[in-house]
This record gives C-alpha cells, structure tokens and sequence, in this order.
C-alpha cells in the first residue's frame, strides 16, 4: 500500500474515494471569495494541498467530467502531474471553455487526483524501429 502525506492549510476535508469503484480523489477549492471565470477565461485555483508522495509514485490532476459536460470548467493542460518531489501547493489550473460566465466557490469539487506508480525508462537512440501492423498511422487510422 502506498503513503501519501499531505498538509491540508484549506477548511476542505482531506481528497477522498466517493465510491467503492472510484479511481480519482475530489480535489476542492480552497477560496477566500468566489471566483468567476468568463468564457475561455483561465486561473489557477487554489485548493490548500500540499502533498508528498513516495518515490515511485505520481499524482495525475484530471478534469471531473460532470464539471466539463455541464458547465464547461476543464483543466488548461488536460492532465496534470504532480511529480513525488514536488511539495508546493495543489493549485489547479482551470479554464472556463462556456459561453456562460462561471463562478467556483470554496469547496466546490473543481478536479480529480489519482495516484499512480510509473516506471522510469531508458532511452536508447536506434536508426530505425521494428515495423508493426499499424507503421505510421496516426490520428483515427485504427477506426477503418
């Protein structure tokens, strides 16, 4: 089982499983007033996180689905990685991509994080690659 450490500086309740099959974590915001994005409008949300994981392990900041079909609040980067040595702030870089202004308030569930192992790789420069069914097809050739 792995440790995650973490120093909650927010009134937030400590990222928690919701169900049994959850992956992610609810990751809250942690604001002195609410914040309004107008539409395509960015921030950086603050959510009173500090975490430290162990070596080995990453934290992946991902948007919450119901945030990005409903209101259209989604992450600026997509996926985020918190790297274990690492030990500032969780802020959460978010965008508004409505038409419609969209205000977060503290505690709102504005991300999800999930804490994965990685394997670090070594590269190794070749002058070619071995071939495979799929070559060089990229976007949507695997949908013929």
């Amino acid at each position: 089982m792995s440790k995650v450490k973490i120093v909650n500086k927010g009134v937030n309740p400590l990222p928690e499983y919701k169900t049994p099959g959850s992956s992610g974590m609810d990751l809250m915001a942690w604001l002195e007033e609410p914040l309004t994005l107008e539409s395509l409008e960015r921030a950086l949300v603050p959510t009173g996180l500090y975490i430290e994981l162990q070596p080995g392990y990453e934290a992946q900041i991902r948007p919450r689905s119901g945030m990005s079909i409903k209101h259209g609040l989604t992450l600026i980067n997509a996926v985020g990685t918190i790297d274990s040595d690492y030990r500032g702030e969780l802020r959460i870089p978010v965008v508004n991509l409505s038409r419609e202004p969209f205000t977060i308030h503290s505690g709102d569930r504005i991300a999800q994080m999930i804490v994965a192992p990685y394997d670090r790789v070594i590269l190794q420069e070749v002058d070619s690659l071995e071939d495979s069914d799929r070559g060089e097809g990229g976007f949507g050739s695997t949908g013929r």
